[in-house]
């Protein structure tokens, strides 16, 4: 065999390598908490019923329990509706 076939067939070799293996090792990437994955959890408001992600939501505590809004308007209705 000629030498520049042998070369070329160790590059194609590498490149198959490459491909097989390489992407499985980009996969098993951890994330950046120590390997924990992030999902924001979505939480309803009791008043207009909207779906909002947890880290964006008004927060109220009521009698030791978080009671999430999707405004300030809508905690603020719950908290006068709370009072009559």
């Amino acid at each position: 065999m000629n030498p520049i076939r042998i070369l070329i067939l160790i590059i194609l070799f590498y490149i198959l390598f490459r491909l097989l293996i390489g992407g499985k090792k980009r996969s098993a990437k951890k994330s950046p908490k120590g390997g924990q994955q992030t999902h924001d959890v979505l939480v309803e408001d009791p008043i207009c019923k909207t779906c909002i992600p947890k880290k964006q939501a008004f927060v109220l505590s009521d009698n030791g329990e978080s009671v999430y809004f999707c405004s300030a308007e809508c905690r603020d209705k719950y908290q006068a509706n709370k009072g009559e």
